[in-house]
């Protein structure tokens, strides 16, 4: 299965070190606003997932998340989360690091999309 959604190194180790310091941790791809659009991280169970929301896949154990309005954009895209120094404007957990996680996407290949990991919803 090919994943939806992947994860760099560096992304890597910043997860690790805040599953360190808070546990269980989960993400949300946010759809704009005073956030802009940037993948968000939190606690596992402080971001109130609903039935609007579909989640693509873990990375490092952590469910990734994002609006099922939003997704119909993205659908037929792989979203890859990486991390980069520099202030986000979110009350994602990294921020007080100086760091922000990013997104960055790439088209899936016709002959990818049979083969992509399945969806999963809040009623799993």
């Amino acid at each position: 299965m090919i994943p939806r959604v992947t994860i760099s190194p560096e992304a890597s180790a910043i997860v690790a070190q805040l599953k360190k310091q808070y546990g269980s941790l989960m993400f949300h791809q946010s759809g704009g606003c005073c956030d802009g659009s940037q993948p968000m991280c939190f606690e596992k169970g402080d971001f109130k997932i609903g039935n609007s929301d579909v989640c693509l896949g873990t990375i490092d154990d952590c469910d990734f998340w994002m609006s099922k309005d939003q997704f119909e954009y993205w659908q037929y895209s792989q979203l890859h989360i990486d991390v980069k120094q520099g202030r986000g404007s979110s009350f994602s957990l990294e921020i007080p690091l100086g760091l922000r996680f990013m997104t960055q996407s790439r088209i899936f290949a016709d002959v990818e999309l049979s083969d992509l990991e399945p969806l999963r919803f809040i009623e799993d």
